[in-house]
Order: C-alpha cells, then sequence, then structure tokens
C-alpha cells in the first residue's frame, strides 16, 4: 500500500511539473510577449506584469490566496492541498524556467494558437491528476461541483471571457481582446479533447429481427460484446431485440459491416460516445 502512494505521488509530481511547465511556456513565452490576454489567474497576473512589472508567478500565488478562503469548503481539503502542492511547483516554473526557453515574437494569430494548445494540454494534464492549479480553477472546480453536467471546457470558456474581456480593456487593444478569446476558445476545446476525447468511441443501437445472429457476427468480426434491450415498435406492436454494441471509432465500420452482413433491413443508429469505461475499454 505504501509503495503505491509513494509511486502515486511521484506520478502527480511528474504531472504537476510537465503541466506545469507547459501552462508557463504558453503564457510567459507565447501570450506576455504578443500583448494579448489570457484567460485564469495568470491573465490577472499577467495584467499586474504589463502595469507593473510583477513576476507573474508570485502574483498568482498572492491572488489565489483569497480565492482558496472562499472556495476550499466546497471542494474539502484533500483537493485544497494536492492544488497547493500545483502551486508551488508552478511558481518557478513560470518565473524562473520559462525565462530560460525562447519567446516567440512572430505572429500573434499563431501566438494565440499556441497558447491555446500548449496551455490546454497543461491544463487538462493536471485537471486529470485531480488537482488544479488554484485561482480561477477553484473557481471552476466548484461551479462542477455545483453544475456536474457541465464540461470542464465549457465552464472554463465561460468564466475566462471576463478576464480575457478586462484584460483586453486595460491593454486598449480590440484585437487583443478577439485573440484572447481565439485562445480561450481553442484551450477549452483542447482540454475537452484530452480529457474527454482521448477514451471517445462509438455506440451503435440495432433494431433488427435477428439479434442473436447480429450480435454473434460483431463478435465474430470485432469482438465485441453486446448487450440486448427488448423494445416494442410503435407502429407493428410487434417485439423487437435492440442490439447495444459500444466500439472504438476504429472498430465501427466492421460493426456496421457484420450487421448488413445478417440483416441488410435492420435499422441502425451510430451515435458518439465521449467516453467509454469497463471491460475491454478503460477501467472505471
Amino acid at each position: 500500500m505504501e509503495k503505491n502512494k509513494v509511486k502515486e505521488f511521484a506520478v502527480d509530481i511528474m504531472v504537476d511539473i510537465v503541466g506545469n511547465l507547459l501552462i508557463a511556456i504558453g503564457v510567459y513565452n507565447f501570450a506576455a510577449n504578443s500583448g494579448f490576454p489570457v484567460a485564469g489567474i495568470s491573465g490577472i497576473a499577467l495584467i499586474f506584469y504589463h502595469l507593473f512589472g510583477l513576476p507573474i508567478g508570485i502574483m498568482t500565488i498572492v491572488l489565489n490566496i483569497p480565492i482558496i478562503l472562499m472556495c476550499y469548503k466546497l471542494l474539502g481539503k484533500e483537493f485544497l492541498f494536492r492544488s497547493i502542492k500545483t502551486m508551488l511547483i508552478a511558481w518557478p516554473l513560470m518565473d524562473y524556467v520559462a525565462p530560460m526557453f525562447p519567446v516567440y515574437d512572430g505572429e500573434r494569430m499563431l501566438s494565440a494558437i499556441c497558447v491555446g494548445v500548449i496551455s490546454g494540454l497543461g491544463y487538462a494534464m493536471i485537471y486529470m491528476r485531480n488537482t488544479s492549479t488554484g485561482g480561477a480553477d477553484f473557481i471552476i472546480m466548484s461551479i462542477r461541483v455545483l453544475k456536474p453536467h457541465l464540461s470542464l471546457g465549457k465552464i472554463t470558456f465561460a468564466t475566462d471571457l471576463i478576464i480575457v474581456g478586462a484584460g483586453g480593456m486595460l491593454f486598449g487593444d480590440v484585437n487583443s481582446i478577439i485573440y484572447g478569446l481565439i485562445l480561450t476558445y481553442i484551450l477549452s476545446t483542447v482540454v475537452d479533447k484530452v480529457m474527454y476525447g482521448i477514451d471517445a468511441g462509438k455506440m451503435t443501437l440495432v433494431v433488427t429481427d435477428h439479434g442473436h445472429e447480429v450480435a454473434a457476427k460483431i463478435d465474430e468480426m470485432t469482438e465485441r460484446g453486446c448487450t440486448f434491450l427488448r423494445a416494442v415498435g410503435s407502429y407493428t406492436g410487434e417485439e423487437k431485440l435492440v442490439v447495444m454494441c459500444a466500439c472504438s471509432n476504429k472498430e465501427m465500420h466492421k460493426v456496421q459491416k457484420a450487421v448488413k452482413e445478417v440483416d441488410k433491413q435492420a435499422f441502425l443508429i451510430t451515435m458518439e460516445s465521449n467516453e467509454v469505461r469497463g471491460e475491454g475499454f478503460k477501467p472505471h
């Protein structure tokens, strides 16, 4: 048990380092030099950096303190301590490590795309370890607790609009607001795709008179099991089997082919599944 805890803690530290380094590079090496606002507490710290030259990492920690005090009861002590660990790792990476890398001084649109993709990957890695970079993340996670049906990417985008708008007005540049919105959209999309899209797949429902034969053929061609659902047609009143099968995107073609070989008259519905967990897929 102790070995597992040590291993888990070591993985947490490694993910914190890599994730925070990606965020730091996105903010310091791309966003700061391009002169457009970024979202979250890093975005507010960036405003102070432009106005007063204050270090981004230190300001991020200072701004986090009142937010932590307001949100810790809702999120719990464990999440709070994990987030403090992540924040302490983020500070030196932002103020001392990121400046060691070259600063991008090119097209602003490319810079916005790079910020969204690089920082989005960093945030997603951190969120997946049940921690956060503090600040706006505490607000985002608190909203998620209250509204669990909303994805982290959507909540991030909604909350970041306010910060990006404020930063854009302080910079006095309409274009900077537009670029800020673009990078915020890309960042939130990357977070959702990494967190919910890696294990994405397909789900199909097959309404057929040959349910057992269809399931056997799918198993033969894809080695995927199926589930039978009993249904009654509203028009005919006849009872039929609905074959439900979850599979990867690559296997979907084989599933459709299996259904066609057994019953060309089958009614087949194919849907996107953001995440599939269980036997044969990612464990719970």
